[in-house]
């Protein structure tokens, strides 16, 4: 089936990507490349080690290492680190990391225009956009800009290949909801919704082979392709209901960020199945099942997701806060946004139930 569009526009941004186990040693050359000499090295406090290698690595070139990138990118921390980044003069940053770290360098990159350089070792896909989440006094709020689309993003299987099982299946699923999102958003276009199918197949056939065998590099390459594929749907269109929802829990009530869109992904799909039913008609094919969210939340099990959002510290109590504040300002979405069915699908996946096909306008 083709998807051709009458009307589309593609946008795509100037990003140098490389793929390749034991591309992440060539930071040094990619600072050449542009003109650099002084990178401050960003991670979380859990990777300060390797952040510490690869500050050895590049020997002058590193002029420090922060570590405390903290998920949904709190507003106190970024500006911490732009503070320590001009101290030390820094010309570029060097990400190492997931979606927090990430999120941090596009932060510093905001505030100053420093050049960014992303070594990813999960498979969140942020990298691949210019949209920077942050949280601050509770709400996070997106942007989107150039300024913080990286410059260079290094894929290298062999730093993912340590990511423990449960990581590696909950930022998967994470990537995954930036194409099925992209496959209905407003300002979709054929190329938009040909990387997001292509990403979604990639993670379809190796992830469970990464189960499997994690060190089977092939399969963390391709997982890593399938990331890169997403993210760049993730960048190039605008999302719905899935992603406002996952802002909602993870900026109001700090639920991890990887672990949410696993969760929400089978019934945000599900809620929008109805009013989506062409652009979605190809992930039931995939993943192989009659309607696409039930058939994201059966590969979500046999893939031992997490389902519920009880299991993640929400409280039942907060359900109706979450719908009140998911239902303020809501993204644009193919099926009517009402505070009634958020609230249905918050409590079906609070419980951890399978997605139901049902009316949310009802």
């Amino acid at each position: 089936m083709s998807l051709f569009q009458e009307d589309f526009t593609a946008t795509s941004a100037a990003v140098r990507v490389r793929f390749g186990a034991g591309v992440r040693h060539a930071v040094d050359e990619e600072m050449d490349r542009l003109g650099l000499s002084r990178a401050l090295i960003l991670t979380t406090p859990q990777q300060a080690d390797t952040g510490a290698k690869f500050a050895e690595r590049l020997g002058a070139r590193a002029v420090g290492v922060f570590s405390g990138a903290a998920m949904h990118t709190p507003v106190p921390v970024s500006e911490d680190a732009t503070a320590m980044a001009i101290r030390l003069g820094a010309d570029c940053v060097v990400a190492v990391g997931g979606g927090s770290t990430t999120g941090l360098g596009k932060a510093i990159a905001l505030r100053t225009d420093l050049p960014q350089i992303v070594v990813p070792t999960t498979y969140a896909g942020s990298e691949a956009t210019g949209i920077l989440g942050q949280t601050e006094a509770g709400r996070k709020t997106t942007i989107t800009t150039p300024k913080v689309q990286p410059e260079v993003i290094l894929y290298d299987a062999e730093l993912v290949r340590s990511l423990p099982v449960g990581m590696t299946v909950t930022s998967a699923l994470n990537a995954m909801a930036h194409a099925a999102e992209g496959l209905y958003a407003q300002n979709r276009s054929p190329i938009s919704s040909l990387m997001a199918l292509e990403g979604l197949r990639a993670f379809h056939a190796a992830l469970p082979r990464v189960l499997d065998n994690p060190d089977d590099l092939k399969a963390r390459g391709e997982t890593l392709y399938g990331a890169w594929l997403c993210g760049t749907v993730l960048g190039q269109v605008g999302m719905a209901l899935h992603h406002k929802l996952c802002h909602t829990l993870g900026g109001s009530f700090d639920l991890p960020h990887a672990e949410t869109h696993a969760v929400i992904l089978p019934h945000a799909i599900a809620y929008n199945q109805q009013a989506a039913a062409g652009e979605l008609a190809p992930v039931a094919t995939i993943f192989g099942g009659p309607a696409p969210g039930k058939a994201l939340h059966d590969f979500a099990t046999r893939m031992k997701a997490p389902l519920a959002l009880r299991d993640l510290g929400l409280r039942e109590a907060d359900l109706d806060r979450a719908a009140d504040i998911a239902s303020e300002n809501p993204y644009w979405n193919p099926a009517p946004v009402n505070r009634a069915g958020l609230r249905r699908l918050l409590q079906a996946a609070w419980a951890g139930d399978a997605p139901a096909s049902w009316d949310p306008a009802t």
